[in-house]
């Protein structure tokens, strides 16, 4: 692979170099900090091309470095997004104490806890790292990463996943540049992320990876139905398997649930007695299948919504910072905007283990230096950047015949307007995993066969999946029933009725949107081609979906845009000012 020129950040400053990691578990990553600013974050699966990487993040550090003109030698810290003796004591040795049957798993897991135990050893050997490393709480860095970004001087701040060292989640209120933690006594087994990632292994697909699948599956579905040859509903069962046990606390029924014993079985026995067996993948996808995904969803809501309207009484806090893996349910996320219980909230573009690199930068910047500045970072465009020398090379070694229109946007913008699918690749690389206008395909949102074509042609995905709408800030309201900016593609909300019909290929099912603003100063060039398209059209609307096939990461790449490019049916790719067709 072509190694990208340097694209020439300023490092400049007194404050330390901070370097950030995450690694142990899946959707590891690197995050740079200089002197107090995110200079550089980057996932590992872009480079090594296995979604949700669990591989040392090498190639994300190198990039980073590169990014910040620095070799490892000028890292003052390497901030590591997990306390790995806090996850052996808490996790292994506290449970087998209580528990006989966890010493068995331990006993299963002693190369996983030799591992952990030897992390620093790890980290050194990988980095060639001579200087400090400071461990930092998994949650604790989820917290971080979502509250110094959000730009709120006040606010609270919640964290929610499959499980930390042995959390699985974190409520934490934000003052100033403190963070305080109020809540984390949810432990594992009790994880929303563990009971979504159990019911996305047994719909069929992989754990860990698809849960948003199972999201966008539950709008199809009844959660009010009764089970075939049972006497309850399906929400009914799934309020005793997801059980509220205080204000801020609910736990996982183990009758139900079986992950905490028996390594990928994810189910227990009353389950399947109740719900039948696993789908097979291959398997046609029935009423029942949608009706499980639609209690899942609705529970997990329930359950969240009201955990959040009690924390809002209790700590007076009137903004929300979202964080964790269960943070990326956007579906969630716009039911708790629609409820109206905060005037605003934030969501770390980045909220799945990849954005805790960032987190560790926030807390070892704190640590050593007493303060962190707290302000707006909603720009998420920190990943590989490519020069014009980069790209040029990139073009001309291909198959294909590039060209310089005089006017990029207009002449893009014509091409979406007749109906042509667009890879676009521009800048820098998002960080998280939802493309944002520089890695993306676009095409323009009606007739709605448009999401059956890109689903079948381009994605080859299912085909129930839906589309987001990337839209104006400035005309949201005219089209979309939603209280604030979306500049992350992380609130869902519903389309307007009266204008359903001019966008139909991004409104779902149940008419909702997982809608984008467009902002000119946090991304100028896709701003431009959305206004142009608008010119065109009369629609300030476009649809807005990540540059990869399905199962493969976002491309990262020039050569990888154009291998896409190849292999798909998109009629159009624009490579920084450089376009080709087919």
């Amino acid at each position: 692979m072509t190694t990208p020129s340097s694209i020439g950040v300023d490092n400049a400053g007194n404050g330390p170099n901070i370097l950030g990691i995450i690694f142990g578990g899946h959707d590891t990553s690197a995050s740079l900090m200089i002197d107090g600013e995110i200079i550089a974050a980057c996932e590992q699966e872009r480079y090594s091309l296995d979604k949700h990487s669990r591989r040392f993040p090498s190639d994300a550090i190198d990039d980073c470095l590169r990014m910040g003109g620095l070799q490892i030698q000028d890292i003052d810290e390497i901030a590591f997004g997990i306390d790995p003796l806090y996850y052996i004591r808490e996790t292994y040795l506290r449970s087998a104490l209580v528990d006989d049957a966890r010493i068995g798993f331990m006993l299963n897991d002693m190369e996983r806890i030799q591992r952990l135990y030897h992390m620093e050893g790890r980290v050194r050997k990988e980095t060639q790292f001579a200087g400090p490393i400071s461990f930092h709480l998994h949650h604790l860095c989820h917290v971080a990463s979502a509250y110094y970004p959000s730009g709120f001087d006040r606010a609270l701040v919640v964290s929610l996943d499959g499980m930390g060292e042995i959390d699985t989640g974190m409520i934490a209120t934000g003052t100033g540049d403190a963070l305080q933690v109020q809540h984390n006594t949810v432990r594992y087994p009790h994880s929303l992320g563990l009971l979504y990632s159990a019911l996305t292994f047994f719909l069929g697909f992989q754990h860990h990876c698809d849960e948003g699948i199972i999201m966008g599956l539950a709008p199809y579905g009844n959660p009010h139905a009764t089970i075939p040859g049972q006497t309850i509903t399906y929400y009914e069962a799934f309020a005793q398997i997801l059980v509220e046990t205080g204000d801020f606390t609910y736990e996982v029924s183990t009758e139900w649930m079986d992950y905490y014993q028996v390594r990928n079985k994810w189910v227990g026995d009353r389950f399947i007695r109740v719900f039948g067996p696993k789908r097979d993948y291959r398997d046609p996808i029935t009423h029942h299948h949608q009706n499980i995904a639609a209690a899942l969803q609705a529970r997990m809501e329930d359950v969240v919504l009201g955990m959040l309207r009690r924390a809002r009484d209790h700590w007076k806090m009137d903004k929300l910072c979202l964080a964790g893996g269960v943070a990326l349910n956007c579906s969630m996320n716009g039911k708790i905007e629609r409820a109206g219980i905060f005037d605003e909230i934030f969501v770390q573009p980045a909220s799945g283990d990849s954005g805790i690199s960032l987190g560790a930068c926030f807390l070892a910047h704190k640590a050593r230096t007493g303060h962190v500045d707290v302000r707006p970072r909603h720009n998420s465009y920190l990943g590989s950047g490519w020069s014009d020398a980069d790209i040029v090379s990139a073009t001309q070694s291909s198959d294909f015949v590039f060209h310089q229109p005089n006017d990029l946007s207009d002449w893009v913008a014509r091409q979406l307007a007749a109906g042509r699918i667009v890879g676009w690749f521009q800048g820098r690389s998002e960080f998280g995993p939802r493309a944002l206008g520089n890695r993306s395909i676009l095409t323009r949102p009606f007739p709605a066969e448009m999401k059956d074509i890109l689903n079948a042609r381009v994605k080859f995905r299912e085909e129930f999946r839906p589309f987001a709408p990337a839209v104006l800030e400035s005309r949201v309201q005219e089209f979309f029933e939603i209280g604030q900016a979306s500049p992350h593609m992380l609130i869902a909300c519903q389309a307007r009725p009266e204008v359903r019909d001019q966008i139909p290929a991004v409104v779902h099912v149940d008419g909702s949107c997982r809608v984008q603003t467009i902002r000119s100063d946090l991304n100028p060039r896709f701003h431009a081609l959305v206004s142009a398209f608008e010119a065109h059209t009369g629609v300030p609307v476009v649809l807005n979906t990540s540059f990869n096939v399905k199962g493969q990461p976002i491309v990262n790449t020039p050569q990888q845009a154009i291998e896409c490019f190849a292999g798909t049916n998109i009629d159009v790719l624009v490579v920084g000012d450089w376009v080709t067709e087919k």
